[in-house]
Order: C-alpha cells, then structure tokens, then sequence
C-alpha cells in the first residue's frame, strides 16, 4: 500500500511536472509569437515610413511648387535700363558705345514675305515669319540639314533691355513650371525659346532682367552672360561669382551649356555631350552675331521626320550663321520656339506625336 501511495504521488508530481512543462512551453509560443508579431509590425511600419519619406522626396524633387520669390514680369522702362546700364558701366563693368545700334554686319533681315527663300547664310532656308518696328527686326528661318528641321530667328535690337527672360507663372522656384508658349503669352513676347530650365537643379546662376535670384553653382559650370551693353560671353563660374557678373554688367545669365562657339571658335568636340543626352537630340542655343545682332536657333528631333543635332553640329550650325558666341541651352523635350503667339517647331520627348514640355523660363524677345 505505501508502495502503491508513493507511485500515486509521482503519477501526480509528474504530471504536474507535464503539464508545468507545457504551460511554459505555450508561454514561450505565446512570448515568440508576440516578438514575431511584434517583429512584423515593426518591419511594416518601417516600410511605411520608407513609403512615405521615399514618396515625400520625389513629390518634393519632381511635383511640390516651392515659390522662392516673385519676379515682375513687366519689363523696365528705357530709362530704367539706361540707368542701370550707366551703374553697371561705372562701376567697371564692359561697355561699348554702339550698343544702341542696330548691327549693320551681315543684315540679311527685312520684312519678307513668308515661304520665300533666304539669302546670304540664310539663302538655304524657307522663311517662316518676319516682324519689324522702331526697336527690333525678327525673321525666322526654317533649315534642314543633317537630316534635322532646325528653326534660326535672326534677332536685330537697338537695345539689349529687348533681350529678357520670364519665369514660369512669375515666380522663381522649384517645380514652377509651364509651357513656352503659355510663359510667352503672359509676357506677350514676340519671340521666345525654352530656357536653361534651372528649376530642375539645385544650384547654377540664376539672373535675370539684372536680378540675382541663385548665386550657387559647380566650379566647372559654363555660364552665359549677357551684358546690358548687349555683349554675349561665356564665363566658367570659377572665374567670377553672380554678383560679380551683374557688378560687370550682366542683365541675364544662364547655366546650361556647354558654350559652342567663344572668340569665333568653336569650343566642343565631335564626342561632346550634355550627360548622357544621345548623340542626336532636339537642341536649343542662342550666339551673338554682331552688335545688336543675335541667332535663336531650335531644331527638332527624335523622330523619323527630324532626326535632331549632336552638339558640335549645332555649333558648325551655329558658326554658319556667323556667331561668334554661343551657348547651349535645355534641349530635348524642352526645345521650343514660339513666334508672334504660334509655336512653329514640332517639340517632343518620345519622338511619338508633339507635346510641348512644360518648363521654369523662357528667353524672349519684346517691347
């Protein structure tokens, strides 16, 4: 009988010690299971936040209108221009005496009538449009060469205060953006192209009508600088700062590039490119022929129609018209040029149908 109570009594112990074993067992399950719910959580709040910042930076590097400041879209009047000019003049800055004349190198523009040919380095080309008053002379020239449609408005002005620059919708920022056209029409321009598109990067001179909105830039940047004595030049931006350039003198610049043409030369090569852009693209520049005398120039590209041009055959281009300065500005699906409130090339991105690109600024032509 003691034999038999003693076998009851660890019959009990070990069941007790059973079902310890497997209460601890469930409640080390239960501890797992919580540190793996606890673990999932954790990893898909994570991704959450991964989502969410990942999603913030790209609304706030590609969508997110950030306005820095507002810019007068109006333009200065003569004598504002003058006085400025006269400011920039004396304090060391380059001038030239027949800035306010119109250039009488290489005139070949006039009032002609539309679909007749060109002459001189325009006897190649097809007239698009002309316009003519006290202040300015535009005609605008259709090529074709190098398998590529490419649109030159020969530009005479008595002033540089002609040449201005618009921001899109008027403001300086980022991801402010609108089409050429539309940018045009706000500032009623007579002629406009796309310009260096500088709210798709962080740094690169921003000035514009005599007004520095962005003094950052890369030490190997090539800038533009258009004096308000109607000088063209192109500056690397290690060589002077943007307030510098506008104590010279400049009344815009811009930082694009490269510069094609300097001192009557031009400065890239057959294997020059603008980052990974193909050989053959839409192109966008503006050079300075003489006094008062300027190329805008567009070609289209990316597709069957019109190939595009490579940067050095926008530069012998650019050379043929007679530039001894120019400069590359945005290109690809930005390249536009807007005439008397009409677009007249055939802007696109994928080469399938045409589509203006909404862009920051414009460089224009007006009253």
């Amino acid at each position: 009988m003691w034999l038999e109570k003693g076998r009851a009594e660890a019959g009990l112990q070990g069941g007790s010690e059973c079902q310890n074993w497997e209460l601890g067992a469930k409640n080390r399950r239960a501890r797992r299971k919580g540190r793996g719910l606890a673990g999932r959580r954790f990893r898909i709040a994570s991704t959450a936040l991964l989502i969410a910042f990942s999603s913030y930076f790209l609304l706030d590097t590609f969508v997110l209108a950030r306005s820095y400041a507002a810019s007068s879209q109006s333009s200065l009047s003569s004598s504002e221009f003058a006085s400025l000019k006269s400011a920039n003049s004396s304090a060391g800055g380059s001038s030239a005496s027949s800035g306010s004349s119109k250039s009488s190198a290489n005139d070949t523009t006039g009032t002609l009538a539309e679909g007749s040919s060109g002459s001189g380095v325009y006897a190649n080309a097809t007239v698009v449009g002309s316009y003519s008053d006290d202040n300015m002379t535009i005609t605008v020239y259709r090529f074709y060469e190098n398998n590529t449609y490419i649109y030159a408005a020969d530009v005479q002005v008595r002033s540089a205060e002609y040449i201005k620059s618009a921001f899109a919708q008027g403001t300086y920022g980022k991801n402010v953006t609108a089409k050429t056209s539309s940018i045009a029409d706000s500032v009623e321009a007579i002629l406009a192209i796309n310009g260096d598109y500088y709210g798709a990067q962080e740094s690169g001179y921003v000035v514009r009508n005599g007004v520095v909105y962005r003094s950052t830039a890369d030490s190997d940047d090539q800038v533009l600088a258009i004096g308000t004595d109607g000088s063209m030049k192109v500056v690397n931006a290690s060589d002077a700062t943007a307030q510098e350039l506008v104590d010279q003198g400049a009344w815009q610049v811009y930082d694009f590039g490269p510069g094609l043409i300097q001192d009557g030369k031009i400065s890239v090569t057959a294997n020059s490119e603008v980052g990974k852009a193909m050989a053959s693209n839409p192109r966008t520049a503006i050079g300075q022929v003489g006094q008062g005398h300027y190329v805008f120039v567009v070609s289209d590209g990316r597709s069957s129609q019109s190939q595009g041009l490579s940067l050095y055959q926008l530069a012998q281009f650019m050379k043929s018209l007679g530039a001894t300065t120019a400069y590359n500005l945005d290109g690809g699906g930005s390249s536009t040029m807007v005439f008397q409130g009409k677009v007249i090339n055939n802007p696109t991105t994928t080469g399938h149908g045409t589509s203006e690109r909404s862009v920051s600024d414009i460089v224009y032509i007006g009253s």
